[in-house]
């Protein structure tokens, strides 16, 4: 795995949440042999044993259930480890969400966007004064509910950052693109703020959710980096095509990745998230892209 990515032309890989236990042993080889270095990895990794498949929210910060709290505590500080041994610079973690049993505003939200896109609305300088309406109350449920669990996120990623601190790896929270995933975007600045300046933490962005959120009238791209820039750490960087499918090929759909090269800086960690099924051809390309915004 790890060579065919070198022999694409990458110096640097970053390990995912799907990275099952049975390749660890293929990876430290690699790794040992200089096929490639890590830059980065992505809680969980390695997926706890007999999970197969990417689960990156198997065990959430927020939770209500004290034995869910206590396996992401394990299975971060088992990543961060891992994350150690590999030679990374730095763990991205999702940071839980807000649970509904009945009428999770998201579902109204969805069902709207499927059947009037008010981003296309908005572009065309008509705004969507029901759709404006619908979000704000959505938004003001999520506000009035979220606050044990934002609470418990706060709680047990206190627990994880001076053992993040003792492996030398950072925390790279990162914004999400589901509605109700914390942290809610715009309390990513005091969020961050309330970590001491030489804490292990930063901001991570993912220009997909991002984009996503931003045709929902959640986000603004450009404003939410501006807020960040502070604690800014690294880059997810994938595009999202016409049809709101993100981990697309750079160039191939609407995220105005010009604007979000002019946030980069040296000590960033860039990765290109693209899905599965991209092709080598469109692999390379996206990097060549990437190279000439640098």
């Amino acid at each position: 795995m790890l060579r065919e990515i070198a022999d694409a032309g990458f110096e640097y890989a970053e390990l995912s949440h799907g990275i099952r236990i049975l390749l660890v042993p293929g990876i430290l080889k690699a790794v040992a042999d200089g096929v490639i270095k890590i830059s980065s990895t992505h809680n969980f990794c390695p997926l706890p044993p007999g999970v197969n498949q990417a689960a990156p929210n198997l065990f959430e910060p927020s939770s209500a259930d004290p034995r869910e709290q206590d396996q992401w505590l394990r299975h971060t500080r088992r990543s961060i480890d891992f994350a150690a041994q590999v030679g990374s610079r730095a763990l991205v973690c999702h940071l839980g969400s807000v649970i509904f049993f009945w009428m999770n505003p998201a579902r109204r939200l969805k069902a709207y966007v499927r059947k009037s896109n008010p981003d296309d609305e908005a572009e065309a300088g008509s705004p969507d004064k029901a759709y404006d309406a619908l979000l704000a109350k959505s938004v003001s449920k999520l506000r009035k509910r979220m606050g044990p669990y934002w609470e418990r996120t706060r709680t047990n990623v206190n627990k994880v950052v001076d053992y993040a601190a003792k492996n030398g790896i950072r925390l790279g929270f990162e914004n999400r693109e589901k509605f109700e995933e914390l942290p809610v975007d715009a309390d990513f600045p005091d969020f961050l703020g309330s970590f001491a300046a030489d804490a292990p933490i930063g901001y991570w962005h993912d220009t997909g959710h991002a984009e996503i959120k931003r045709a929902m009238g959640l986000v603004d791209p450009r404003l939410q980096l501006e807020r960040n820039a502070a604690r800014l750490m690294g880059f997810h960087l994938h595009d999202v095509n016409v049809e709101g499918q993100d981990h697309q090929p750079i160039g191939s759909g609407h995220v105005d990745f010009r604007m979000v090269s002019s946030f980069w800086r040296p000590e960033h960690i860039l990765v290109l998230e693209l899905g599965p099924r991209t092709t080598t051809a469109d692999v390379v390309e996206s990097r060549t892209r990437i190279q000439a915004l640098m």
